[in-house]
Order: C-alpha cells, then sequence, then structure tokens
C-alpha cells in the first residue's frame, strides 16, 4: 500500500441486515478519517454497532452503502466492492486482528498457534524468529511449549495478540479485546496496545464498552445507536 497520512477514511458507512420482514440498522451512515500510527478507540454499549463497524472496517463485512478507503485506495464504494481475491489479500497483510473470544487452536503449542499464519501465508523475512520474537515481548517466553489450556486468560490474549502480529499487519484490529478478562488482566492488555503504538509505531483501531480501556487510545470516538459522536 502506498504511504498516505490519511490512512484510512470512512464516508457515509451503514450497515442494514434483514430479519424476518424487518431491517435491522446496524450502523448508520458513518464517516470518520484515521491518521497512520494513530490509536482510536471507539467506545459504545452493546448493540451500538461497535462489532459491525470493525468488521467493515477488517474487510470483514461489506457495507450496504458508503464508502472506504484505505491509503487512498477505494475499498468499497459507488457500488463497487474488490474481488475476493484483493480483499483476501488486504486481510492477510494490511490487518491483524484480535477478538474477545481467543480462538486459539487447543491442540497446538502456544508457539505453533502464534505460527499458525506461516501456513496460510508467508512475507519476505518472515520467520520463527519472529514467532519467538513476539511471544518475549509479550512475556510469554517460558509458555511457548505450553499447551493453551495450561495457560491463563490473560495469557492467552497475549498469544492471541501475537498471532495477529507475526505477519507484520499495519493495523491491529481489536474488537473488545478484554472482555473475557478481569480488571488486572484488562489493565495489563491496555499496556501492551500502548506499547505496540507507541514504540512499534502500530496503527490499532480498538472497540471497546470499557470506557478505563478505551480511554487508553489517543483519540476517543463514542457510539449510541449506530452513530459515531466524535
Amino acid at each position: 500500500m502506498e504511504n498516505s497520512a490519511m490512512f484510512l477514511e470512512a464516508r457515509g458507512l451503514s450497515r442494514v441486515y434483514r430479519r424476518g420482514s424487518e431491517d435491522i440498522h446496524a450502523l448508520h451512515e458513518v464517516s470518520f478519517s484515521i491518521q497512520r500510527g494513530e490509536f482510536v478507540s471507539f467506545m459504545g454499549p452493546s448493540g451500538s454497532g461497535k462489532t459491525t463497524l470493525v468488521n467493515l472496517l477488517g474487510c470483514l463485512d461489506n457495507p450496504t452503502s458508503g464508502e472506504l478507503d484505505l491509503a487512498g485506495r477505494k475499498i468499497f464504494g459507488n457500488g463497487n466492492v474488490l474481488s475476493e481475491r484483493d480483499l483476501t489479500r488486504i486481510r492477510r497483510e494490511i490487518f491483524g486482528y484480535v477478538f474477545q473470544n481467543f480462538y486459539l487452536i487447543p491442540t497446538l503449542t502456544v508457539l505453533e498457534n502464534v505460527a499458525l499464519p506461516f501456513a496460510f501465508y508467508r512475507k519476505p523475512g518472515a520467520r520463527l524468529e519472529e514467532v519467538r520474537r513476539l511471544l518475549a515481548m509479550l512475556g510469554m517466553e517460558r509458555r511457548m511449549d505450553h499447551l493453551p489450556a495450561q495457560i491463563s486468560g490473560g495469557e492467552m490474549q497475549r498469544v492471541a495478540i501475537a498471532r495477529a502480529l507475526v505477519n507484520r499487519p499495519e493495523i491491529l484490529l481489536a474488537d473488545e479485546p478484554t472482555g473475557n478478562l478481569d480488571t488486572t488482566r484488562s489493565a495489563e492488555i491496555g499496556e501492551i496496545l500502548q506499547h505496540l503504538n507507541r514504540n512499534e509505531g502500530l496503527t490499532i483501531i480498538m472497540v471497546s464498552h470499557n470506557p478505563n480501556l478505551a480511554r487508553l487510545g489517543g483519540r476517543l470516538i463514542e457510539m449510541r445507536d449506530g452513530k459515531v459522536f466524535k
């Protein structure tokens, strides 16, 4: 992707789901811009459209209407959508995803879980040393040979973050990354995200209903009823 100060721009993004005879307006004409290297938090209660938004930004879903530009390239807009092949390439090259549920493979070790993306795609220079470096950075160097059932919830989320970073993404999307964690573990994950943004220069987009976590970002955008309030 070409370098662009205005890294990601949404204009009038809307998403409508059909449930029986009813239209559910999950997202309503949302517009905002995010610069490269920002840490932006979207905060709102359940049902405010946060997960719908992060799925659209991460090219995991298509909007009903509106436009989305990434580094100057139109991803969605004017009724056009990139081919599935192009969207797949963007997902694996540009984005790293962290979810509320850890989605670790229970039969694989910590190291094997983080290395799993290599089975699908390998960027030039990506090596097992990168897996070990990330796990060490996240304080998991002594847990590499453990199975997910042998580590805590906070440690599992650290593993999920390492896995999201292993392909060196340009944007980390975090959807309620501490939703299954207690207050102490939540604070630890928040500190890790801040470190990645400030010291690694990673662009982070996070959605959360937790105000303490959401305020860790450099910019906070509130969401209610599928709309944003800057």
